[in-house]
């Protein structure tokens, strides 16, 4: 029988050590037989990719910036994550709907209710069962103290709107992002992204191999975060 597909997003902010993780939990996954996909949000396709410049860079109220959040990722969807999943694929996806609430809900302040309206909206009617709205099958969160995030970025790269945001959006931010795993325990698993990050590796490799979607825990490949 062919193997499901399996939809992993990694969430946090900038600075927690999550993107440097996802091309080396897609070797370990390759180095198993499967295949992968690796991807982010907002983008992913080329027309996500234009409205994430859009979204990172022009100035916008948050009811456009969401607007725009849920148009990529139903694009998103559409031609990347559900093809790639009907086809029995692995799905790792650097943010996805929990970003959405963590940084326009909790970040921005903006409505809960009409991001839910909006995601119910974006993500269902996609899936082999059309009443399904689409989530991953699991959500690493990568968490870390805003200050500890900032200390780490100093000097990495020009910011872009969010990234220039003062730390107290962050904590907004990082509370969002407890709410939503608090909603969702089934879903998310939380790792503590402030440890060296060989231990930040073996959480997560741990984490899949209890799930049995990796075989072994896989050695870190001792990159940097």
């Amino acid at each position: 029988m062919p193997r499901p597909g399996l939809f992993i997003s990694f969430e946090g902010i900038d600075g927690a050590g999550k993107s440097s993780h996802i091309d080396g939990l897609a070797a370990a996954f390759r180095a198993q037989g499967r295949t992968v996909v690796v991807s982010r949000e907002p983008g992913g396709t080329p027309l996500a990719e234009k409205l994430r410049e859009l979204v990172l860079n022009d100035p916008m109220d948050a009811l456009t910036e969401s607007l725009l959040i849920f148009a990529a990722r139903r694009d998103h969807l559409r031609n990347v994550i559900e093809p790639a999943l009907a086809r029995g694929e692995v799905v790792l996806c650097d943010r996805f709907t929990d970003a959405t609430f963590a940084y326009q809900g909790g970040g921005r302040g903006f409505d809960l209710q009409v991001l839910s309206l909006l995601e119910r909206l974006a993500q269902t009617g996609l899936a082999p069962d059309a009443n399904l709205m689409r989530e991953p099958d699991l959500t690493v969160w990568f968490d870390l103290a805003p200050e500890v995030a900032a200390e780490r970025l100093v000097g990495a790269r020009v910011p872009d709107r969010f990234e220039s945001q003062p730390v107290e959006f962050f904590r907004r931010v990082v509370q969002g992002y407890a709410q939503r795993a608090t909603a969702a325990p089934h879903r998310f698993a939380r790792i503590d992204a402030a440890l060296e990050r060989h231990r930040v590796w073996q959480q997560l490799t741990s984490l899949l191999v209890r799930k049995g979607w990796l075989a072994i825990m896989v050695p870190a490949d001792g990159g940097g975060r």
